[in-house]
């Protein structure tokens, strides 16, 4: 039996791929730094276990991935926040930063992601398998734009570790990849967002499915077209 890890299971992207593996007959390994309120999450029918983890707590992580032995096929490190405020809309532009709500996006978005690849590195090797982070097109330079100074540079971030990851266990038989989910109607994404949490779920599955070791990481959206750095 197939399986995966996905971080950040509890809602939005992260709950639809969840429910999409699971669906398939894979042995679904779902984390949530709630697990009390991950009541859709819990609700989901097949071989899904559930596990209480913080991204930021890199402790956590390593516990984690010390209490599981077995092979995993796919990594997903999907765990994420805006960074927008309470009241709603983008962080602010210059001469209105918050730099440590800045801080705590890149705890999440770039360091929990990629420790959640390096602990469950030896799990993915045993398979041959895959470790995949959700980017976003708002990574790329190309695609830049006023709005969110923490969001946009953690991703770019996340995408250049991802990258030096790749280039290192591509001789391990490793896929590496950075996936832009689209434009989502998720809690981050808003209701006005063109794109179901279903059909992006769907489309990163087949994407990640069709991965292969690479010099570099496969920086795709969820239709599988290449984006610009």
């Amino acid at each position: 039996m197939s399986s995966v890890l996905i971080t950040g299971a509890n809602r939005g992207i992260g709950l639809e791929l969840a429910r999409h593996y699971a669906a398939d007959g894979w042995q679904v390994h779902a984390t949530a730094r709630d697990l009390t309120s991950a009541t859709d999450l819990k609700a989901v029918s097949g071989n899904i276990t559930c596990h209480a983890l913080d991204v930021a707590d890199r402790v956590a992580i390593r516990q984690l991935a010390d209490k599981m032995t077995d092979p995993l096929d796919v990594v997903i490190a999907n765990a994420g926040v805006s960074g927008r405020p309470d009241g709603g809309g983008m962080p602010g532009t210059i001469g209105d930063l918050d730099y440590e709500g800045w801080r705590d996006v890149m705890e999440i978005n770039l360091f929990g992601a990629v420790a959640t690849c390096e602990a469950f590195l030896p799990h993915v090797e045993k398979a041959k398998g895959k470790l995949v982070a959700i980017s976003s097109q708002l990574a790329s330079n190309a695609n830049a734009f006023l709005g969110s100074y923490p969001y946009n540079s953690s991703k770019a971030a996340l995408n250049m570790a991802m990258n030096l990851l790749a280039i290192e266990v591509k001789p391990r038989g490793i896929a590496v990849g950075t996936l832009h989910p689209g434009w989502v109607k998720t809690d981050m994404g808003g209701q006005h967002a063109p794109v179901t949490p279903s059909d992006s779920a769907n489309g990163l599955k087949q994407v990640i499915a069709g991965l292969e070791p690479a010099e570099r990481a496969h920086f795709v959206d969820f239709e599988g077209n290449t984006h610009p750095w």
